[in-house]
């Protein structure tokens, strides 16, 4: 697989919440280390995605926000 997003975090696929359009799926990236992403039901069909697999989370972002608490 060549993209073209720098950030790819290869993970195991802990959970996928079904809905009738967009599933949720988290990837454990690390002990304890989720990442969680929505995709359309039908990629998640198409991609295989089943608890237990391997897949990545590919970030491309125009920016990334960060904050505290006061």
């Amino acid at each position: 697989m060549k993209v073209s997003a720098r950030n790819q975090l290869k993970g195991t696929v802990k959970k996928i919440i079904h809905g009738s359009i967009n599933s949720e799926v988290t990837l454990e990236i690390a002990p304890g280390v989720e990442i969680t992403a929505q995709v359309t039901s039908t990629s998640v069909g198409s991609l295989g995605l089943k608890e237990g697999s391997t897949a990545y989370a590919l970030i491309k972002a125009d920016s990334v926000m960060v904050g505290v608490e006061h």
